[in-house]
């Protein structure tokens, strides 16, 4: 049977303001891609997604980024690699932290935005922010995943140096003819037809082929699927996008093994900064099923 993870962008509010439906998105993927504070994320909304996927047997990663609150992560910073490096590990231990106050634990780490984009290159600002964010995961846990874009050579070099790697496709963001995302600058970079959306992301799994913005057919292995929370509509993409992949014969899992959803009387966050209601009361799905074992980016535009 073809497997594949589903995977969001989660925890993105900050304060006062929130940004997308991070419950509702939980239901319906299988691994969440927690802001850590430096693009977006509170401490607050951070223990509240996490307590909430792990009730829900969702893979919790730290979605770490530039130091880029404004910009909401998407903009270059021209960090050395000892300053990105700190960065890096600091917000991995930020989640690590929130993670295990609520009983979790973080699996992977996926870099957000400019950072994703920039280290997927392969020039010098891509290999030197590549080997930053390769030896901060490494310093925090080798056993952490990282997760970054299919074909890119970062999944090449973070091999090399003894981490797992995940090759990840994006459902919601046109591809350029050579595997780059289109710069979100460009009309028609971002998807939002659900339909055209479930079209291509079924095609990829079952074929590994996807549709660039020219026509033609590009080859991709992907190994998880990334839904934006932020995308408008997010929430009827991911469910559609849940429902058409099993109803298509695909095991949609996380890529790293989680735990059975825990009872929810084992939270003891505060209220979900989003539906105002404490976490205890939140609707828990069934679980899902237990997996196995900036000047423009050179990769594309930040995702």
């Amino acid at each position: 049977m073809t497997t594949i993870d589903l995977n969001a962008d989660l925890g993105e509010g900050y304060g006062r303001w929130t940004l997308g439906d991070d419950d509702a998105m939980l239901a319906a993927v299988t691994s969440a891609n927690v802001a850590c504070g430096f693009h977006a994320g509170d401490p607050l909304t951070m223990t509240a997604v996490v307590d909430a996927a792990h009730r829900r047997g969702v893979a919790v990663g730290a979605h770490v980024s530039y130091r880029d609150l404004a910009g909401f992560g998407r903009r270059f910073v021209d960090a050395s690699e000892a300053e990105l490096v700190g960065d890096v590990v600091y917000q991995i231990g930020a989640l690590t932290g929130v993670a295990a106050s609520v009983g979790a634990t973080v699996r992977y780490v996926k870099p957000h935005g400019a950072l994703y984009s920039v280290i997927a290159g392969d020039d010098e600002r891509g290999r030197r922010h590549a080997h930053a964010v390769v030896e901060a995961v490494t310093r925090v846990d080798p056993g952490l995943v990282l997760v970054g874009l299919a074909g890119s050579p970062l999944l090449t070099r973070a091999t090399e140096a003894g981490l797992s790697t995940i090759a990840e496709a994006f459902a919601d963001r046109a591809y350029t003819p050579d595997g780059r995302l289109v710069p979100r600058t460009d009309p028609g970079a971002v998807l939002h037809d659900p339909a055209e959306i479930v079209d291509r992301v079924l095609r990829l799994v079952e074929t590994g082929r996807i549709r660039a913005v020219d026509g033609t057919d590009l080859a991709l292995h992907a190994e998880s699927v990334c839904v934006h929370g932020d995308t408008p509509g997010a929430v009827a993409i991911a469910a559609g996008l849940r429902t058409a992949l099993e109803a298509a014969g695909v095991d949609v899992r996380s890529f790293v093994a989680v735990p059975r959803q825990v009872a929810a009387t084992e939270s003891a966050v505060p209220p979900s900064p989003q539906t105002g209601a404490p976490a205890d009361a939140l609707a828990t799905p069934p679980a899902n099923p237990t997996a196995s074992s900036t000047p423009p980016a050179p990769a594309g535009s930040p995702s």
